[in-house]
């Protein structure tokens, strides 16, 4: 097949729709990329970008367009100008970056913002292809729970976007199955909407037989508890803090924070002023392919996510990586996220907000003896194989992406 990629986000930023694209050309199908600039998560364009932009025109074989885009930096103004920016280059360049060029379906990889979906509607029109939206992050929803957007008109307008969205695209896929009924309640459709979750990333099943990242050796001699990820309001580090601080006792316990994000200033200043310097470290952000390293010398993996009813709804994406990587799981979740990890049996889960609760997992976790926390290891890596497995994943995609298969209700669905 001939596919077109949309994603605001890509290569050598780190995300799913890399491995996605990878796998659709080694499975044989002609894939172009319709992006943006390299600058998530610092905020800033990618120096090596800069300086030599050819470098990331291909991409394991698929071709790479992008369009200029306002970094995001830091601050909400400039955050929404670098979403807006995106819909103004890829709609006013992509039809001409794209010129040509013919496609059997166009693809869209919708983490936040939903905007992002804009310029593959409008090539979908051009090229009447069919189009296949990947919603991993649910607007408007997320927007309230994160305190973006408060006011019940804004979330009105907002609401009325993706509803516009939504009854464009051909297929919907759901990150979630507890995604279906606001998916559905937008879209006006219930039968386009299609589950497909997120895999097991392949690099991180490296984990298992990794040597342990150097950058680990002073905390050799404590119990490492290790968050690895994008480091937001989203992740509730006001919790994750405030559960170190109950333990602030327990120097053998090390809170292991690799990543980067809007919110690192905050943290920093939180440590700064829980004074947690001798049991929290940040150790900065790593390539994905130094992670499994990271996991190989950690002794259990912390996920986390706001006590909000959108985020109940969500698995996060380090989820099936933690699976996959063959560690304990640590997980502060509602919902969804929490049912994942309690049903694989490899952690211990707590609820969403419960900073008193999480310390007691931590310290339960620590003092499990190690052939226990072998055996969630291997729980976790059995169930990402059953459950998450990206073969089978892709395979099924293959079949709802075909020629065929979602032309027909493209050809027939008014705008």
């Amino acid at each position: 097949m001939r596919l077109l990629v949309v994603s605001q986000y890509f290569w050598p930023e780190s995300f799913r729709v890399n491995e996605l694209v990878a796998q659709l050309v080694a499975r044989g199908h002609t894939v172009t990329v319709l992006t943006g600039r390299p600058n998530y998560p610092s905020g800033d364009i990618l120096a090596e970008y800069r300086e030599d932009p050819r470098r990331f025109a291909r991409f394991e074989g698929a071709s790479v367009l992008r369009v200029p885009l306002r970094p995001r930096g830091k601050g909400s103004l400039r955050l929404v100008l670098n979403y807006w920016s995106f819909v103004f280059w890829g709609c006013l360049l992509g039809p001409w970056l794209t010129r040509g060029q013919r496609y059997d379906a166009i693809f869209c990889f919708e983490t936040s913002p939903i905007t992002s979906a804009l310029p593959a509607l409008l090539l979908r029109r051009i090229k009447h292809a069919p189009l296949a939206l990947w919603v991993l992050d649910l607007w408007p929803d997320t927007l309230s729970a994160v305190g973006v957007v408060r006011s019940e008109r804004g979330l009105a307008m907002v609401g009325a976007l993706v509803s516009f969205i939504y009854r464009r695209c051909d297929l919907i896929l759901a990150q979630s199955r507890a995604f279906f009924e606001p998916i559905q309640r937008w879209s006006g459709a219930p039968d386009k909407t299609r589950y497909f979750p997120q895999w097991a990333e392949g690099v991180f099943g490296e984990a298992v037989a990794a040597p342990p990242a150097p950058e680990l050796a002073a905390h050799a001699h404590a119990f490492r508890l290790m968050f690895a990820g994008n480091l937001g309001d989203a992740q509730d580090f006001p919790s994750i803090l405030a559960a170190a601080a109950q333990l602030r006792h327990r120097t053998d316990i090390h809170w292991l924070i690799v990543g980067d994000g809007r919110a690192l200033d905050q943290i920093r200043s939180d440590i700064d002023r829980l004074q947690l310097h001798d049991t929290v470290f940040l150790l900065g952000r790593y390539p994905l392919e130094r992670m499994p390293a990271f996991f190989a010398g950690a002794d259990a993996l912390l996920v986390s996510l706001k006590k909000e009813p959108i985020f109940a709804m969500t698995v996060p994406g380090k989820v099936q990586s933690y699976l996959a990587a063959g560690r304990p799981i640590v997980a502060m979740l509602d919902g969804e996220g929490a049912h994942v990890v309690a049903e694989s049996g490899a952690g211990l889960t707590c609820p969403a907000g419960d900073s008193i609760a999480l310390s007691r997992c931590v310290e339960n976790m620590a003092g499990l003896p190690a052939d226990e926390r072998a055996r969630m290891s291997a729980a976790g890596i059995a169930y990402a194989k059953r459950v998450f497995d990206r073969d089978q994943l892709l395979d099924t995609l293959e079949d709802w992406l075909a020629p065929g298969h979602t032309s027909a209700d493209h050809e027939r669905r008014p705008d």
